[in-house]
């Protein structure tokens, strides 16, 4: 049953993209520069206050798990699950994030100061056992601040730096709560058609720490490409750990399609450790299809 659900989610998406995006025809899709997703440039500056899209905002109705996470354990064992779940391998996924400038023109004039929240919620909306229950939630506040820049390196030109403290939680009880906080520092570099950040962090320490070896497995730093070709969308995110002993991390592949000019037909896979906080040092793969509201 679940999977005829899917199944037929999965068809009248990709019916309805086929249909608006021969509509569409071979016009390309809106690509925002760094410039003017960051007010970097004094054309592109929009003010404080004004709420904007941050990362990705979509809905994926029908993910599958190849090893769903029943016992989430943590090196801290009163952050140890004794009692499994059964969760299936289907769900549903979705994400929220905006952001806001609060602040410009700070440390001589070229700072702009940003907040940004994120919530990424991972749905057992076909698990009728567990009452179709919030499997996971993960909360990312953030304040960020940026700086513009204009420096050439092989073919890409370098147009930001900037510095952000970023907490993450899934507010949880216990055994199953699980936070981190991270100063994150960010480069971002362009082309025509193609972005890059590098986003290498600290950890902070923790009173009370919930995940340990959250770094060894989520890694410490990470690596983001969005490249646009007409209609077509890619983005990969990846993290590692950069140890040559042990090395952990995860990659995660995007492909968008348009469907109108405010939305697109997405298919996502992940594999590695911590597609959620409560699957830090959890090993799956996943793969969903569903529509993206705001990209990149």
């Amino acid at each position: 049953m679940v999977l005829k659900k899917i199944a037929v989610f999965i068809i009248l998406v990709l019916s309805i993209s086929i249909s608006k995006a021969q509509e569409l025809g071979e016009k390309e899709i809106e690509f925002k520069s760094l410039s003017e997703i960051w007010d970097l440039d004094k054309e592109t500056k929009q003010g404080v206050f004004k709420l904007r899209s941050y990362k990705p905002v979509y809905v994926t109705a029908g993910r599958r798990s190849n090893n769903p996470n029943k016992l989430p354990y943590s090196e801290n064992p009163d952050f140890s699950s004794t009692i499994p779940k059964e969760f299936n391998n289907y769900e549903a996924k979705f994400q929220l994030s905006f952001k806001t400038k609060l602040a410009e023109s700070l440390f001589f004039g070229k700072g702009d100061l940003w907040v940004g929240y994120t919530q990424i919620a991972h749905w057992q909306i076909y698990n009728t056992e567990l009452s179709r229950a919030f499997r996971e939630l993960n909360y990312e506040p953030e304040l960020m601040l940026n700086f513009p820049l204009d420096i050439k390196i092989a073919g890409l030109t370098l147009k930001m730096l900037g510095v952000s403290f970023n907490h993450q939680s899934n507010g949880r009880d216990l055994p199953r709560s699980r936070s981190w906080n991270r100063v994150i520092f960010n480069l971002a570099l362009e082309s025509k058609n193609l972005q890059i950040y590098l986003s290498p962090w600290i950890r902070l320490n923790d009173e009370v720490d919930e995940n340990p070896l959250i770094t060894n497995y989520i890694g410490n730093g990470r690596l983001k490409a969005i490249y646009k070709l007409k209609k077509h969308t890619f983005y990969a995110i990846a993290t590692n750990s950069f140890s040559l002993k042990d090395n952990h991390g995860s990659l995660e592949f995007n492909y968008l399609y348009p469907i109108n000019k405010d939305l697109q037909v997405q298919a996502q896979f992940f594999t590695g450790y911590g597609e959620t906080l409560v699957d830090y040092n959890h090993y799956q793969s996943t793969f969903g299809i569903g529509v993206s509201f705001v990209n990149w």
